[in-house]
């Protein structure tokens, strides 16, 4: 039975190996710290943290998630450890962005398991408020036994009070070391989808309405009204509009509270239930599934919403199966080591049939959690062949026949794909990659040289080609799912080294202008680019967002840089920084396609802006992790059938609808 612990109180541990788990509802990172019997760690090598995450006896995760599982094993401490403590700390805020204080988000919960799964105590961290770290719960030796304690100790100072606190000497350089760590885990993270209002619901929260200036003050805690967008975005078809320029606030805003772009007469119900239109399953046999079966007030939001359910899905039957291999192993070598222990068994048939006992146990235990791995991705690899073909154009595949039919839409899509994602336990099933829309964050396509997946060798010539090649898909498919007019891009290609690759969108006439060349034309780009950022911030401070220049372009703006830094002086490189930081938040937006080290002459005065993009790769690599166990995802970027011009036929008609106003 598991104990459910208080602050305070402790419980005996009957196993040497255990599973700390971890949910936050929110990404933090775990951290797990030992120290003597007076509570004090000697040297960071006594931290297991996500920049060292494996010490002697722990193991913990390489990035900051919303669930965390770590690995302790007791008996591999030495005889100076008397206490694992397990931390958390909310990840230092990037730009503002994500939850400074414990008190801000729901309450962690911290769970002590067996390698089996079974729950030895459980605690739920109360009472916090503005500590953004916290030491949840410790292992501590008493008597040559070990217990687990429930602490609860926050530190608003973050890591650096905790560390202090526990007599590290280098507390603030530790602290700092992890910061580094997990915003670099971040920068590789898969956006989370939006949270379930219930269990099995996948519906999208809607914002709560912006009150109309007709409506009299707005109620204790609400969002203060503000003119509307001057980007005059059409109403959705999700109970209303897209929050312009991803709903982000400005914390200059003249009104002094945080700028709300949600339509005045958006629903704030929860979304109807979707329509059941597939037949009852035979008794023992799994629900058919269904196109759109989530939540939602469209067909796409329980599309957007029925994608997500399934990466979510693949992601915890993953974690499961992975966690039940690493307990038959582990079972297996404690079984081997007692049996090797025992003198009398080292000789003759005895110790052979213990040996091959262990060795059939481990392989039953495995074969048991395949089994169920195996059942649930044949569930999911079911579902999305009925789900793949309902998709609409930017959700769907190039090679899906929806294209054929395409047409420049009318309004505003949810998300679009960024392609697919999958892991290797589960080869069979493909997740669509989904990003939100607008944009929250740029696109760094990585033109680096790597060895694919696959063993082949990929030269440096090829990959930068296979990048652009990826870039303009990209910027194809955001151009496609825009209506006609409100999308722009932007191109700088210094020595036009990637004419051939972004021929589609050069001879179909839907770039802004030719492709900048050289140092001016990348000077010009820029100073064009941050003008349009400064002068919508100017407008939106003041409280006049429809006070622009006549004739002020309001579309969304793309930028793709190629070759960087080729092109570039000191001024143009702060530019850029200053698009990735500012632009987001008002329709400007930035695809990179850059090899970082060519760029390493920077130094780390590059490293926030790399860590601002969203990293994705022209071949298929396993570095997205996803919001929940961490897992490391294979990203398979979007490819064109070879020999399809559907590519060059969307991008016509987009021009072609820009020049007669037409959709």
């Amino acid at each position: 039975m598991t104990a459910e612990l208080v602050r305070g109180q402790n419980h005996p541990l009957s196993q040497s190996r255990l599973e700390i788990r971890i949910s936050a509802g929110t990404p933090v990172a775990a951290a797990a710290a030992l120290s003597d019997e007076n509570g004090r760690i000697h040297g960071t090598e006594w931290v297991a943290h996500p920049g060292a995450p494996v010490q002697p006896g722990l193991e913990v995760s390489r990035q900051a998630a919303a669930d965390h599982r770590l690995a302790v094993d007791l008996d591999a401490m030495t005889e100076a450890v008397h206490r694992v403590s397990v931390l958390l700390a909310l990840p230092a805020p990037d730009g503002g962005a994500g939850p400074a204080r414990f008190g801000a988000v729901a309450a962690p919960f911290v769970a002590v398991t067996g390698l089996d799964g079974t729950e030895v105590a459980s605690y739920t961290i109360t009472g916090l408020d503005l500590e953004s770290a916290v030491v949840a719960l410790e292992l501590y030796r008493r008597q040559g036994a070990w217990k687990v304690r429930a602490v609860g100790q926050g530190y608003a100072g973050g890591l650096a009070e905790l560390f202090a606190d526990q007599g590290l000497a280098e507390a603030a350089q530790l602290a700092s070391g992890i910061d580094e760590a997990v915003a670099r885990g971040l920068a590789r993270s898969v956006q989370a989808p939006p949270p379930r209002t219930s269990e099995g619901d996948r519906s999208r929260q809607a914002a709560a309405p912006a009150v109309g200036p007709d409506q009299g003050a707005a109620p204790q805690g609400a969002p203060v009204p503000v003119p509307p967008s001057y980007g005059g975005q059409p109403s959705g078809g999700q109970g209303g509009p897209q929050p312009a320029y991803g709903g982000a606030t400005d914390p200059h805003a003249a009104s002094g509270g945080p700028v709300n772009y949600s339509h005045p007469g958006r629903q704030t119900s929860a979304p109807p239930p979707p329509p059941s239109t597939a037949p009852p399953a035979q008794p023992g046999q799994p629900a058919r599934p269904v196109a759109g079966d989530a939540t939602g007030w469209s067909m796409e939001e329980r599309l957007y919403n029925q994608v997500w359910g399934m990466f979510e899905d693949l992601a915890r039957t993953t974690a499961a199966y992975r966690s039940a291999v690493d307990f038959a192993e582990s079972r297996m070598d404690k079984e081997l080591e007692q049996a090797l222990s025992d003198p009398r068994s080292r000789i003759g048939g005895q110790g052979d049939a213990a040996r091959e006992a262990a060795r059939a146990r481990c392989s039953q235990l495995v074969d048991q959690a395949r089994a169920s791995l195996d059942r649930d991705v044949a569930q999911l690899v079911a579902e999305a062949e009925v789900v793949e073909p309902a998709l609409p154009p930017a959700f769907a595949r190039w090679d899906n026949p929806c294209w054929h039919a395409y047409r420049v839409p009318m309004e505003i899509p949810m998300a679009l794909r960024l392609g697919d994602l999958r892991l290797p336990e589960a080869e069979p099933i493909r997740i669509p990659m989904l990003l939100r829309l607008p944009l929250e964050r740029g696109l760094w396509i990585d033109s680096g040289r790597t060895d694919s997946l696959d063993g082949s060798f990929t030269d440096s010539h090829d990959m930068r080609r296979l990048a652009m090649d990826t870039a303009v898909a990209h910027a194809a498919r955001l151009l496609a799912v825009y209506p006609a007019g409100e999308f722009t891009v932007h191109v700088v290609d210094p020595a036009g080294s990637g004419a051939r690759a972004l021929a589609p969108l050069t001879q179909t006439g839907v770039l802004a202008g030719p492709p900048a060349q050289g140092a001016a034309g990348v000077t010009e780009v820029l100073a064009r680019l941050t003008q349009r950022v400064d002068l919508v911030q100017m407008a939106l401070r003041g409280g006049a967002p429809d006070a622009l220049p006549p004739g002020f372009d309001t579309s969304q703006q793309l930028l793709i840089v190629n070759d960087f830094p080729h092109g570039f002086d000191d001024r143009a490189v702060n530019q850029l920084r200053y698009l990735v930081d500012e632009g987001p938040s008002v329709g400007v937006h930035l695809m990179m396609v850059a090899d970082r080290e060519e760029s390493a002459g920077y130094g780390p005065l590059l490293d926030p802006l790399w860590r601002a993009l969203l990293r994705l790769t022209p071949v298929p690599d396993d570095h997205l992790a996803d919001p929940w166990v961490g897992h490391a995802w294979t990203y398979e970027p979007p490819a064109v059938p070879h020999g399809s011009e559907v590519l060059r036929q969307v991008l016509t008609k987009v021009a072609e609808a820009r020049r007669t106003g037409s959709r």
